[in-house]
């Protein structure tokens, strides 16, 4: 049987003539880190002090136990699973290869060899710009050369990252002992038909022994086949009777089935291929309507709202992202109502780890290939890296129920007709034959299971603008960066793959990363944490339209600035899904950051919830109410049938009712339904709004913008106890926030923004907090007020 040996002990990191201790996996600044040789980066403005790393060449160094005895194995392979990026392996002096992609493994045949193992790094700086010297310059958006290198593209900052350039061996490595022959790649297509699930594993196996019988078992829900292999390859079907099918989370259950595969001879088993696989279908429906061209996921034949958010890397250095930090993540993001995740393609192509707990928590996945916000050149070596890592990954994903769609990438489309790449271009190459010719190839050849879409935004031809928000995917990002947010209510996309609007991480995770100073919205650590071009523009600008701007409070600055993302991204999805289903699909820029930074998640970089975050439960739960001039849309996404009596209050800011009434509603599953408000009871003036309640859910319309409107000096009574605090409404309070981390930087609060009416009283759970104190809760606690 096949022998693997982790390789993570020993190793050490050279530079320069000198030697620290490194750890595999891992990458040389969180081993300069360790080691106290360089200031963490991530605080202050200590990224900038660090910036030379990414400009040397690095060596790791191991002495490999053993490996001259091959313990009676025919052949002994040293096996990496990624190296990051430009490297060169060396064994006792002898050169064993040289590679140039993250996205890759690379297995080596090191039989009878022995000695000191060297991987030498060159900078990804020194390698990209070579590759660019010699194709000529290329545009992107960004003044780095990432696109020159397969490498995570923000590892050359982004305008949410930090640029901290990588190199290091960022996954496993192994060493595999083998005898006659080895299961060398497993290909599964999953298809499922009625009740019968079928598995048909082809598979691919490398011999040291030419003349040796080989043939292939494999088990699933109980059922197994036997299968020659002929040559180096061979196929096992398997037909699986009365299987539950796998659901996205809200529509059903995630049953999962274990394969087993083994490679046998004469002499018994000699290798073994386990993983876990659901059995589901999903099309992507892009026909033509009198709306445009759709875009629609369905999956087991129920066609989908999809409530998704984009995905980032969840550190700047990956090697540090644990499966436990995955599950947390992840876990959070389907609490909020999330069934579907985005894997951006400036990243990484994720760790087994973050598709798995996909799998069990029914996240649907749409997966970027690693292209984004570039001119990638299509010439070689680059076209065969492209094509390798494509076919080695797809192959390497497709056991995961949860991944539901290959896209070739991040508005690379968009930018060719958009941003000026055409004409400075003048017939170059671009990238074009990765994503319409090289990629959707590629997914048809291995993964005809699965739907590719071309890029994000893509309208399906060039005969169309890409980002025409009537076809395909639409990205809507004039409004962060030009409009009020109001304009997202102008058109109706049929699936918003990208929007967003940024705010500031939590106080707590401010206070850590701008070590001594004292935070203001133009003070040198936060401009540092602000990567945007004009990001701190854009947002005063946003507040100028909705708020008084407070000047020289910092606090209410903070507040307002996570009010009003959270109102943004409400006024985005609420729409849109009223709209369904014309509009499939709302994806949210975006959950996570890979660092304490001001930006479009809402997960902070210290893993802190803002109040977007809490929004997005509201927002992404099965059943929402929204208003609009005129309309009540009760938007039902549950499988049952919603109805029910909608209360509708016109209401005074001083908390008087100036009119009532009850509208009965009727809504189907998966369905929309209006609801017509009388006309009376439109909020007429600043002075006055509109209240919807039905079945414990509510929905507010304020007619005008918030610096208008005459607030009452809000009243109210608080009251602590172990895990919560209650607060109790005298007047109108709107926006109450609970700024948990203030009382103590281990607490949370489990709900975000919430408005009260005179009376009415809310209990806000706290974790992580040990002295109840009403007076301190109180000083944690935020709503709007009257202008000053």
């Amino acid at each position: 049987m096949l022998d693997a040996t982790p390789l993570t002990e020993g190793w050490i990191l050279r530079h320069e003539g000198k030697s620290l201790p490194a750890e595999v996996p891992g990458c040389v600044h969180t081993d300069l880190l360790a080691a106290g040789l360089i200031p963490d980066p991530f605080l202050g403005r200590n990224e900038t002090e660090v910036a030379w790393v990414g400009r040397r060449e690095w060596t790791y160094e191991v002495e490999l136990p053993g490996v001259g005895a091959a313990g009676g194995h025919d052949q002994t392979d040293l096996v990496f699973d990624g190296l990051d990026t430009a490297a060169e392996i060396r064994l006792d002096g002898r050169v064993l290869g040289s590679v140039r992609n993250m996205h890759r493994s690379y297995r080596f045949d090191i039989t009878g060899l022995s000695g000191r193992l060297s991987v030498r790094f060159a900078s990804a700086y020194t390698e990209a710009e070579a590759v660019r010297e010699r194709l000529g310059d290329r545009p992107n958006a960004y003044p780095e050369p990432f696109q020159y290198i397969r490498k995570m593209a923000c590892s050359f900052g982004w305008d949410w990252g930090p640029t901290l350039v990588t190199a290091g061996i960022w996954r496993p490595v192994r060493l595999e002992r083998w005898s006659t022959a080895r299961i060398a790649r497993v290909r599964p297509l999953v298809t499922v038909d009625g009740t019968t699930g079928r598995v048909e594993l082809l598979v691919d196996v490398e011999r040291a022994a030419v003349e040796a019988g080989l043939r292939l078992r494999a088990r699933v829900g109980g059922v197994t086949a036997d299968a020659e292999v002929e040559g180096t390859s061979g196929t096992v079907r398997l037909e699986v009777p009365g299987v539950q099918r796998w659901w996205p989370r809200g529509y059903g259950e995630q049953p999962l089935y274990d394969v087993e595969l083994t490679l046998l001879s004469d002499g018994g088993a000699l290798d073994l291929w386990r993983r876990r696989v659901g059995f589901r279908s999903v099309e992507l429906d892009r026909s033509a309507d009198e709306h445009g061209t759709g875009f629609t996921l369905v999956v087991n034949g129920d066609r989908l709202f999809a409530r998704g958010v984009n995905w980032i890397p969840d550190d700047v250095f990956p090697s540090r992202i644990t499966p436990e930090r995955y599950r947390a993540r992840l876990t959070r993001a389907a609490e909020a109502g999330v069934d579907l995740v985005r894997i951006w393609g400036g990243g990484i192509y994720e760790s087994e780890d973050f598709y798995d707990v996909c799998d069990a928590l029914g996240l649907l996945v749409w997966q970027d290939f690693p292209f984004a916000c570039a001119a990638y050149p299509e010439e070689q070596p680059l076209r065969g890296e492209v094509e390798a890592e494509a076919r080695e990954n797809v192959v390497r994903l497709m056991p995961h129920p949860s991944l539901v769609l290959w896209n070739g990438n991040n508005e690379n489309l968009w930018g060719f007709r958009d941003w000026g790449w055409e004409e400075r271009l003048a017939g170059e190459s671009w990238g074009e034959g990765y994503y319409l010719g090289v990629l959707p190839r590629v997914v048809a050849e291995l993964d005809p299971t699965r739907p590719y879409a071309a890029g994000s935004p893509w309208s399906g031809s060039w005969e169309r603008h890409p980002n025409d928000p009537a076809h395909g995917t639409h990205h809507s990002w004039e409004v962060w960066n030009r409009e009020d947010y109001a304009e997202y209510r102008a058109n109706v996309p049929r699936f918003v793959a990208e929007f967003g609007w940024q705010a500031p991480p939590a106080y707590a995770t401010l206070r850590r990363a701008l070590p001594g100073e004292e935070p203001a919205p133009d003070s040198p650590g936060m401009l540092h944490h602000q990567k945007a071009e004009d990001g701190n523009g854009k947002l005063e600008r946003g507040l100028a339209r909705h708020f008084a701007l407070p000047e020289g409070d910092f606090d209410r600055w903070h507040y307002l600035t996570q009010v009003n993302q959270a109102r943004a991204v409400a006024a985005g999805i609420e729409h849109w899904r009223s709209h369904w289903p014309v509009c499939a699909g709302t994806i949210v820029w975006q959950l996570n950051d890979c660092w304490p930074v001001t930006s479009w998640a809402a997960i902070d970089g210290d893993g802190r919830e803002k109040p977007l975050y809490h929004e997005l439960r509201r927002l992404y739960a099965d059943r929402l109410l929204t208003l609009s001039a005129g309309a009540l849309a009760v938007v039902n996404q549950a499988a049952g049938e919603w109805t029910g009596s909608a209360r509708l209050r016109r209401m005074s800011v001083d908390g008087a009712v100036l009119g009532e009434a009850y509208a009965a509603f009727a809504a189907a599953g998966r369905t929309v339904t209006r609801v017509d408000v009388p006309q009376e009871l439109e909020p007429a003036g600043p002075k006055e709004f509109l209240v919807a309640d039905a079945d414990g859910l509510r929905a507010l319309r304020f007619p005008c913008p918030d610096r208008d409107i005459p607030y009452p000096r809000p009243e109210f009574e608080v009251t602590a106890a172990p895990g919560s605090v209650t607060v109790t409404a005298r007047t109108l309070v709107r926006d109450l926030l609970l700024q948990a981390d203030r009382l103590d930087p281990r607490a949370r609060a489990d709900r975000g923004l919430v408005t009260l009416l005179p009376g009415e009283r809310v209990t806000i759970g706290v974790g992580g907090w040990e002295t109840p104190d009403p007076d301190a809760a109180r000083s944690a606690l935020y709503c709007l007020e009257p202008h000053r």
